[in-house]
C-alpha cells in the first residue's frame, strides 16, 4: 500500500497569501515520514521565506535557476531542475495561483518551479488558490481540466473566507486535508501503481516500393489514449507505435516509433515477457507485397497487379508464448461482430476484446469519440459513445476487475 512515509516529495511554492500555509504542510508531511524538498518561485518569497522553509525541511531551498553557493568564489552555481525532479516520489503544488497554473497547462518555463514541473515523471498534486471570480473563470477551469489530462491530481479548492473579503470556493485545501487526502487516496488514485503495461497503437505501412505502401486509416488516437489512462492511473507505460500524429501528453510514457509489422512485432517481443497487460489497440496491415520494388514504380511499367501475403500474425504468436499476461485485442468489424470478435478471443488466446463496429452511424477513424463492447469468455459489457480517453478509463476498470 502507497504511504507517505519514506517518500521523497519535492514542495512547490507560488505567490499566494495561502502559502503562510505551505511551512505546516511541509512539517505535516515530514512529520508522517517524508523527506521533503522546496522549490519556491520568486513571488512566493514575498509571503514566506526560505530560511524558514530550510529550518523545517533540513535541506536547501531553492528559487532559482543558479545561487551563489560562496560568497568568496562569487561565481552561480546551476541548480539541477532534472536532478531534483527524478529525485521525487511525489511532487505537491501548494499553493498554486492562477499565474502559475496557466504557466502549467501552456508548458512556460520562466522559474524553476515551472521547470521541475515540466521535468517531472512522477504524480504530481496541485492545490489552487485564488480569488472566487477567478477560480470561476472559464481559462482557469479550462486550465485545470487540462492539468487532469495531463494526469495531474487537482486537490480541490474549499469553500470558506478568501483575502479580497468574499466568502466561497478557492480556498488552497488546509494542509490536514491535503494529509488526510494523499493517506486516504493514494492506493485509489494510483490502481495500476507497479504495474508494466505493454500498448500497440496506430495502422503499420507495407512498402510497395519507396513511396508507396499498404496501409490503413487507423489514427492511433484510441492505443494513445489508453496509454494516457494507464500512466494516469499509475502503470509504466510501453507504448509502441506506427506511423500518427498523435502526441502523448503524459512524460512518463515510454514511446517507440515504428512502420511495419515487422518491427511492431520486434518491438512488441522485447518487452512482452515483463508485461503484466498488454493491450493491441493497433490496427496492423493484414497483408504485405510478395515482393517490394527497390526503385519508384513508373505509370509506363502498366502494373495490372500487385501480388500479396499474409502478414504476421502478432496476436496470435503473442497467445502462443504468454504466461501470466493478461491480454486484450481490438476487433473491427462490418457484420457479425459477436461472433467474430469472440473467435477471435479463443483463437488468439485473448482475456478480453472489444469490438468496434463500423457503420455509417459512427466512423471511428481519426475520431475523438469511440463506442463498442468488451467481452470475454464469460461476459461481455457494452459502452456507448464517449470520448476515447473517458472510454479508456472504463476499459481499465473491466481489467482491474478481471485481471
Amino acid at each position: 500500500m502507497l504511504t507517505i512515509g519514506g517518500k521523497k516529495i519535492l514542495l512547490g511554492i507560488s505567490g499566494s497569501i495561502a502559502a503562510y500555509k505551505s511551512p505546516l504542510l511541509l512539517r505535516l508531511l515530514i512529520k508522517n515520514g517524508a523527506e521533503v524538498k522546496v522549490v519556491l518561485t520568486p513571488n512566493a518569497m514575498d509571503f514566506v521565506t526560505p530560511t524558514t522553509l530550510s529550518t523545517l525541511s533540513k535541506n536547501p531551498v531553492n528559487s532559482s535557476f543558479t545561487d551563489i553557493k560562496d560568497e568568496q568564489d562569487n561565481h552561480p552555481v546551476w541548480n539541477n531542475h532534472i536532478e531534483l525532479s527524478l529525485w521525487a516520489d511525489f511532487m505537491i503544488i501548494a499553493p498554486a495561483t492562477s499565474n502559475t497554473i496557466s504557466s502549467m497547462a501552456s508548458a512556460r518555463c520562466d522559474n524553476l518551479l515551472l521547470a521541475c514541473y515540466l521535468s517531472a515523471k512522477c504524480p504530481v498534486f496541485v492545490a489552487p488558490s485564488m480569488d472566487l471570480d477567478m477560480y470561476k473563470h472559464p481559462g482557469n477551469q479550462e486550465n485545470l481540466i487540462k492539468l487532469k489530462r495531463f494526469g495531474n491530481i487537482i486537490l480541490e479548492s474549499e469553500i470558506g473566507d478568501l483575502a479580497s473579503g468574499l466568502k466561497g470556493k478557492g480556498r488552497m485545501m488546509e494542509p490536514e486535508n491535503i494529509i488526510k487526502y494523499l493517506i486516504r487516496n493514494l492506493k485509489n488514485e494510483f490502481p495500476l501503481k507497479e504495474k508494466k503495461i505493454l500498448i500497440s497503437a496506430g495502422p503499420t505501412y507495407e512498402k510497395i516500393d519507396p513511396v508507396r505502401f499498404i496501409g490503413n486509416f487507423s489514427s492511433g488516437k484510441m492505443g494513445f489514449s489508453l496509454a494516457e489512462a494507464a500512466a494516469n492511473l499509475g502503470a509504466k507505460v510501453t507504448l509502441i507505435s506506427g506511423p500518427s500524429s498523435s502526441q502523448i501528453l503524459n512524460s512518463s510514457i515510454n514511446l517507440i516509433k515504428v512502420v511495419s509489422t515487422d518491427e511492431m512485432y520486434n518491438e512488441i517481443l522485447k518487452y512482452f515477457l515483463n508485461t503484466d497487460i498488454f493491450i493491441s489497440a493497433a490496427a496492423v496491415a493484414d497483408f504485405v507485397p510478395k515482393e517490394v520494388n527497390h526503385l519508384k514504380i513508373k505509370k509506363s511499367q502498366k502494373l495490372n497487379e500487385i501480388s500479396l501475403k499474409a502478414n504476421i500474425d502478432i496476436l496470435y504468436k503473442l497467445g502462443k508464448i504468454k504466461t501470466n499476461q493478461y491480454t486484450l485485442g481490438f476487433a473491427l468489424e462490418t457484420n457479425d461482430g459477436d461472433e467474430n470478435a469472440y473467435n477471435k478471443l479463443i483463437n488468439k488466446n485473448l482475456d478480453a476484446i472489444f469490438l468496434n463496429i463500423l457503420n455509417d452511424n459512427h466512423n471511428i477513424f481519426n475520431s475523438d469519440y469511440n463506442q463498442g463492447k468488451y467481452i470475454t469468455r464469460k461476459k461481455s459489457k457494452s459502452f456507448e459513445l464517449t470520448t476515447k480517453l473517458d472510454l479508456s478509463y472504463k476499459i481499465f476498470e473491466q481489467i482491474i476487475k478481471d485481471s
